[in-house]
């Protein structure tokens, strides 16, 4: 069962979409996954790439943050992630947008947005990730300090670097694992 596992929310249950694109995070992985994000999520603004169920944003939330964006290209996802926020009373610190991601980086880098967290979570095996991290490095919509938390399959390679954001940690969990990226201000 998919649920919060920290914070003002713990405890609530999430609805979790119905497909085969999307995975939710394990809670083991997402306790080791928030318990090397803690430090940055105190009053951070948070944006939740390729959603699903949007468990990655409403932790976040629940811990603390101020602002969570939630992008994900179904529309069945995006009335997903609503009822979840309305479940774990998070809606009004959220904005979520059925809308593809590159077109979503490409509208917040317009608006000059800036996150100090970043979840991409792409569906496994489909290339998306090194173009997406370039997206976010070209449209500049991760902050200064800010920290780039990318899921991928073990077999997926995930690139060094990317324009300013560059590979700092890896952390494996079974065939799951999470790149770390901040911005190489050296760059």
């Amino acid at each position: 069962m998919l649920r919060v596992i920290g914070g003002t929310a713990r405890g609530v249950p999430l609805k979790s979409p119905d497909t085969k694109n999307t995975r939710p995070t394990l809670d083991r992985t997402k306790e080791s996954l928030f318990n090397i994000l803690m430090p940055y999520i105190y009053d951070a603004r948070v944006l939740d790439l390729f959603s699903g169920s949007g468990s990655l944003g409403i932790e976040s939330l629940s811990r603390g943050a101020k602002e969570a964006v939630f992008i994900d290209n179904s529309k069945y996802c995006r009335n997903i992630i609503i009822e979840n926020l309305k479940k774990t009373r998070l809606e009004e610190c959220a904005t979520v947008m059925a809308l593809d991601v590159f077109k979503a980086i490409k509208l917040l880098g317009g608006k000059s947005a800036k996150f100090d967290i970043i979840f991409l979570d792409p569906p496994y095996n489909m290339n998306f990730i090194a173009k997406t991290i370039q997206s976010i490095d070209e449209f500049d919509i991760i902050a200064e300090e800010g920290i780039l938390a990318c899921e991928h399959h073990v077999n997926e390679q995930a690139p060094e670097r990317a324009g300013k954001l560059k590979k700092v940690r890896i952390k494996e969990y079974g065939e799951t694992i999470y790149s770390f990226y901040v911005t190489d201000s050296h760059a």
